[in-house]
């Protein structure tokens, strides 16, 4: 990058505008956060929450110095981590410059920063960013996160990345503060042991204080205006320090003890200077003290250090306290004071487990004490219960003097994680919910089986135990499914639910909610429920559940009620709010719905079945020949279909066998095979028209009628002369219009296909299409069978293949009784169940007497 470049990323009318990124104090900052901060652990848990809150692939601290350095991020790829991009490039440094959230939905059309290196290949195609500002009001960088994908960013996602950041920015001052505080501390040992001590001899006996040169110059003294008396030292103490003061002084003389005290003293010219003495009473032959030593130093560079520490501590939005080594209150901030609801007057001196009793036994006081114990920080986040009944985040690090806490309220941003959890959790459920209801319903036991695994599904995120009861035709209730959340608890509850029913009161919620279609929460179902339930075993089962609340509500779709919902909590569970009742009435329509699906799925099938076997009749029995049929429809499709078969006897006594198939699976399928059939039959029932001829007027009559339908057909005639009869031989005459070939099995267990030399077209393409039949001679003795596709062809079978298959089970089967036959095929070659409709008609000639 040239500077040109780079100042181009800086001016207020290039790329980045606003703020003064240039600013050398705010880069000399930006330098000493950076010092420590690539890489911490602290962010590193921070940019992990963003990913997980927000849902995106990658969250990103970064500081702005000269360039963006990446510090601590989320999803970055190989080499992320620490990577330098020149703030012309940078995303971070127009959210800084603007200084409020830069909000990017679509990067590669925001004006703002489509020109941007990362938006122009690709890497980032939505952004949400926010700045980071430390107490100074300097932006130092910000965090933010991004995706390849444009996305909708919500309020909720803007407000969670604002309470980040201020963690973010705690952080990074603290990690500020604890370096500079330690270098303070170095820097202030070291111009002590450079500079030297000076040192006292109290002599209690004669009262004579004797001074060093270097405690005279301290103390503003020459030798000679110094009298060698305590009341000198007493004159250059500070009026608010002296009591205190000298009171330490003889408290360490009368007890033969040490000497602590850090005062002020005001020199002859008017300063004020802080001094640190410490000293040692030492007693005489008679036990009681002779003398005190001791030194002191000058410790007000510390001192003004410490100010200017504080400062930055009562700016912080984080909570702040320290600790001395008794876990006394030394220091308190104006955050801390409004976040545990106390003065510091009420604070300071105060034991923190007197003053926060419940702490003790907590994580605040295991992470308190292992801190001080390993000499390492403790980070944590705990709940203290009422008063403040809140979720910190809580850093805890040991110091000389005892322990420094810092912390903040993160209730709300853990009720949005919950929040967060929840969505997904009842998303998950309705998804689960729905899978489970998306199975076959084509029976009762199928539903409630459905019912059982949406039951289980339930808890405990609903509940601690679900019934689900649904309505039967007939108008009766049926509780039909139940769980509980505890294995052992299972029992009561099937228990109960199988007797509750007949115990309930006119009044109870279960059948307010299916008379009146809403939906009852009830805070005390014990009352509401228990009390009206008879002495017994339902009672009995009833308490050993021990519910507290319920949520009840139909199962209603298209205006039909067909059951009702449950739900029960025990009593350390809240009332279900709006969220459960959300979720819960969600889950119950789409139950509801499967269910209302399935049954009008029946109600049109059993229509559909009942129209479809009005029209297939009963086959005609010629002497020495038996006809057998079969229809069966598919076990697993939604529709009938338009197979049929017909067998009827021409005027001449010839036998006309008949398959068909109508393209389609629905009502309308089986009322245009009623149709076909029809016209067939009167176009067939003439002596002396053969089956081609019938197929060619058939295809006329569909053309000219208009129907619009498409099938496949085949017809065999079965006939006879008079010698061929003596012979003990039958003549099959055949045409198909585009349908599986008849097959005949010989006596000698051959099998044959019936088919042409070529294929001819459906019927229902070409009124004018050329249909031609094939006659061949049988043996009595002979088995004729016609069927449709589905018996031969499927999802999980080619049609070539089940040709192949029916032949060779013809072959093994052929000496079976021919209903037996017709009941084998289908049986053996589609054993999991039919995917399509399945007709047969078969014919027998059986040997004539003689």
């Amino acid at each position: 990058m040239t500077d040109a470049e780079h100042a181009e990323g800086l001016r207020p009318d290039g790329p980045v505008s606003g703020a003064d990124l240039s600013d050398p104090g705010r880069l000399a900052l930006v330098r000493h956060l950076a010092a420590g901060a690539v890489g911490a652990p602290s962010l590193q848990r921070l940019t992990d929450l963003a990913v997980r809150l927000l849902d995106c692939p990658t969250a990103q601290i970064s500081l702005l110095g000269e360039v963006q350095t990446a510090v601590v991020g989320s999803g970055l790829p190989p080499g992320g981590l620490g990577a330098r991009i020149p703030l012309s490039h940078s995303l971070c440094a127009v959210a800084v410059a603007g200084g409020a959230p830069l909000v990017v939905e679509d990067a590669a059309t925001d004006p703002q920063v489509q020109d941007r290196e990362p938006v122009r290949t690709g890497e980032i195609g939505s952004y949400l960013g926010v700045p980071l500002v430390v107490p100074e009001g300097r932006p130092v960088g910000a965090l933010c996160v991004y995706g390849p994908d444009a996305r909708t960013w919500s309020e909720r996602d803007v407000a969670v990345l604002n309470q980040l950041a201020d963690s973010v920015a705690t952080e990074l001052q603290l990690m500020a503060l604890t370096a500079e505080f330690e270098g303070s501390r170095l820097r202030f040992e070291l111009a002590i042991d450079a500079a030297g001590i000076g040192s006292f001899d109290w002599d209690l006996t004669s009262g004579r204080l004797l001074w060093d040169d270097r405690l005279l110059a301290l103390f503003g003294y020459d030798r000679a205006g110094f009298d060698q008396t305590i009341d000198a030292f007493a004159a250059r103490l500070h009026p608010d320090d002296r009591e205190r003061t000298l009171g330490a002084l003889q408290a360490a003389a009368d007890t033969v003890g040490e000497y602590d005290a850090e005062f002020r003293i005001v020199l002859p010219s008017g300063e004020t200077r802080w001094i640190r003495g410490r000293g040692r009473a030492v007693a005489g032959d008679g036990g009681t003290a002779v003398r005190l030593l001791g030194a002191g130093y000058d410790t007000t560079p510390q001192r003004q250090e410490d100010v200017r520490i504080a400062r930055l501590l009562e700016a912080m939005k984080a909570a702040f306290f320290s600790l001395d080594r008794e876990w006394r209150f030394s220091y308190v901030n104006a955050e801390a004071e409004r976040v545990l609801g106390a003065s510091r007057e009420d604070l300071l001196g105060g034991v923190v487990w007197d003053l926060f009793p419940a702490a003790v036994g907590s994580d605040f006081e295991r992470s308190y004490r292992a801190a001080v114990s390993t000499g390492r920080q403790q980070m944590f986040e705990a709940h203290y219960p009422a008063p403040l009944d809140a979720w910190f985040e809580v850093r805890a690090w040991p110091t000389p003097d005892g322990l420094s806490v810092s912390f903040l309220d993160v209730t709300e941003r853990r009720a949005a994680e919950e929040q967060a959890r929840r969505s997904t959790a009842r998303l998950s459920l309705v998804a689960q919910t729905t899978s489970a209801m998306s199975v076959s319903l084509g029976s009762v036991a199928a539903e409630e089986q459905a019912l059982q695994r949406v039951a289980e599904l339930l808890v405990p995120e609903l509940g601690d135990w679900v019934i689900i009861s649904l309505v039967d035709e007939d108008g009766r209730m049926r509780d039909v499914a139940s769980w509980h959340t505890t294995p052992s608890m299972r029992a009561a509850v099937a228990r109960y639910a199988a007797l509750r029913l007949a115990s309930l009161q006119p009044g109870a919620p279960v059948l307010r909610a299916l008379a009146s279609g809403q939906v009852f929460v009830i805070p005390d179902v014990a009352e509401a429920v228990g009390r009206t339930l008879p002495a017994g075993e339902v009672r009995d089962a009833f308490r050993e559940l021990a519910p507290r609340s319920a949520l009840t509500l139909p199962l209603a779709a298209r205006g039909r009620t067909l059951g009702a919902l449950s739900v029960y909590r025990s009593a350390d569970r809240p009332v279900p709010d709006d969220e459960d009742v959300s979720t819960a009435h969600d889950v119950a329509g789409r139950m509801a719905l499967a269910l209302d699906n399935a049954r009008l799925y029946r109600e049109q099938r059993q229509l559909a079945e009942g129209l479809q076997r009005s029209m297939l009749t009963a086959p005609p029995q010629p002497d020495h020949t038996e006809i057998v049929v079969r229809y069966h429809p598919a076990m697993a499709a939604a529709q009938v279909g338009g197979d049929w078969y017909d067998a009827f006897l021409q005027p001449s006594g010839a036998t006309m066998l008949v398959i068909g198939d109508v393209v389609g699976h629905d009502t309308e399928a089986a009322a245009a095979m009623g149709q076909l059939r029809g016209i067939l039959r009167g176009v067939a029932y003439r002596d002396g028209i053969g089956p081609a001829r019938v197929l060619g007027e058939l295809d006329a009559a569909v053309d000219g009628l208009g129907m619009g339908t498409l099938a496949t057909a085949a017809i065999v005639r079965v006939e006879q002369t008079d010698e061929e009869r003596a012979a003990g031989l039958t003549r099959l005459r055949w045409s198909n219009a585009g349908h599986p070939p008849p097959m005949v099995v010989h006596p000698d267990g051959r099998v044959e296909e019936l088919s042409g030399e070529r294929a001819e077209l459906m019927l229902g393409v070409d009124p004018a299409a050329r249909r031609t039949e094939t006659e061949t001679t049988v043996a009595r003795g002979s088995t004729v069978l016609l069927y449709t596709d589905g018996l031969v062809e499927g999802r999980d079978l080619s049609l070539d293949e089940g040709t192949e298959r029916l032949a060779t089970a013809l072959r093994e089967l052929a000496g079976l009784p021919l209903a037996e036959l017709c009941d084998a095929l289908l049986a053996r070659l589609r054993p999991e169940g039919l995917q399509d409709d399945v007709a047969l008609v078969a014919l027998r000639l059986h040997p004539q007497d003689d």
